[in-house]
Order: structure tokens, then sequence, then C-alpha cells
């Protein structure tokens, strides 16, 4: 079982060593990596992904549970600890959504009860419900994330997920990151949206390719994300009613607020 993993700092694009020097990353736990682009923020989601030994660019060092990872963790396929999600994920075999969810299911030893269970979730995280007869390849590209964040929820047995700059998706992305982290899974995302943001337990702030700060997120943040995702839903609401053909009359002070 991973409990945490742990950044150790390396250099930035300058070679100058990172102001921070160590992270360390809670299952559970939900952080953010911000910064403007070209900061180097999907550098660093690299260096974790490959599960880095001061063999990349930047030169960190990533451990599990407080150790070095063997050779084998980072390169045997069956033993991938990361799984990551990025806005321009689609399906592309030629199967329905239950035909890959059981054979996933089958591939990771899991029940094939999941399959109902990942439905359910990502049809909660977007409006446009998905059925077990639906050939993957017409899934709209809300639809392929929702099921792809409810997957690597229930299913896979990655612990490590890093999203990639998911504010298009087209998913609620609240009660997706709280999926994830409630699966007990350590969640990293990339994101310039303030929604996602303030979602998070803490953010890293990348700048010139090196870790520059980590801030936690403060109380009144957390309120502000709560009225941000409402606003986040509000517009998810609208988009369903006017792909269905809906006149939108008007939007009150009451509907941004309740």
């Amino acid at each position: 079982m991973i409990e945490e993993i742990t950044i150790m700092g390396g250099f930035d694009k300058q070679e100058n060593p990172e102001p921070v020097k160590k992270v360390v990353i809670k299952r559970g736990e939900i952080f953010g990596v911000v910064g403007p682009t070209g900061s180097g923020k999907s550098s660093l989601i690299g260096d974790i992904e490959q599960l880095s030994q001061e063999d990349s660019f930047s030169r960190r060092k990533i451990l599990v549970n407080g150790e070095e990872p063997s050779y084998e963790d980072r390169t045997n396929p069956r033993k991938k600890m990361v799984a990551q999600l990025s806005q321009n994920m689609n399906f592309l075999a030629d199967m329905t959504v239950g035909e890959f969810l059981s054979l996933h299911a089958k591939c990771r030893g899991a029940s094939s009860k999941c399959v109902n269970a990942v439905i359910e979730l990502a049809n909660t995280l977007t409006g446009e419900p998905i059925k077990k007869d639906h050939d993957l390849t017409i899934l709209s590209g809300g639809q392929s994330r929702a099921l792809m964040v409810a997957d690597v929820a229930i299913i896979s047995n990655s612990p490590i997920v890093l999203i990639d700059e998911i504010e298009n998706a087209g998913i609620r992305k609240h009660d997706a990151l709280e999926a994830l982290a409630g699966h007990g899974k350590i969640v990293m995302v990339v994101t310039h949206d303030p929604v996602l943001a303030l979602m998070t337990d803490k953010r890293i702030v990348m700048k010139n390719g090196g870790m520059q700060n980590v801030v936690s997120t403060s109380e009144e943040e957390k309120t502000i994300s709560q009225k941000l995702n409402k606003i986040d839903e509000l517009m998810l609401s609208l988009r369903d009613k006017v792909r269905n053909g809906e006149i939108i009359q008007d939007i009150s002070m009451e509907d941004l607020e309740s």
C-alpha cells in the first residue's frame, strides 16, 4: 500500500537549486500544480509519472513511502503506479462501454460488479448519461473524461493519479476530485483554473522550471471555492439546457447563490 510519495527538489531551467527542497503528498490528499505557461508544470508531472531518480532534466528524485522505487517498479507496466488523465483523452477501441470496463476489470483482477459501479459514478460526473451498450467511440469529451475518472477511481489499482488541465473537460470537477481522493488515491492536478486550484489541499507554485513555493489552501479560499463551484454547476446546467434545445429565460442572483 502506497501511503505517500515524496518529491525531492532538483534544479530549475537555469540550473539553480529549487527553493522547495521537499514535498510530501499523502494518500487521499489533493495537490495542485499551478504557474504560468512554460513554468514547468508538465515537467514536474512527468518526473512523478516516471518516478524519476535524478535522471531527468530537473534531476528531481521521487520516493515512494520514503524509499527509492525499484527498477521493476519504474519499468514494469503491470506495476505502473501512476495513472494520468488529460482533457485530450479519447477512446479509439471499437467496443461498448460495458465490454471495455469488463475487460479492464478482468485484467486488473477486479470483480465484474465494478462495471455497474463505474458507470453509476461516471453518470454523477456528467450531465450526459452513459449506458453500458454505448460504443466508446461515440462518447463525447465530457462522457469520456467522466468514464475515465470513474474507471481510475474504482478499477485501476494505480495509487497515484495525475490530472492535466481538465478544466474544459465538461465534467463536475469538484465531484471528480473528491471521488478519486475518496478512493484513497494520491491526486495531483495541473491547472490554470481557480475553481480547481482552490479545491486542492495544497498547491505547488511553479516558476522558471522550478518549485518556488507550496501554498496551503486557506479556509477563506475554501469558501471561495464553494461559491465558484456553484457557478461551475450552473454553467454545466445551462450547457445541458442549451444542448437540449431549451430557451434560457433569465439567471437570477438566487441561481448564483443557491
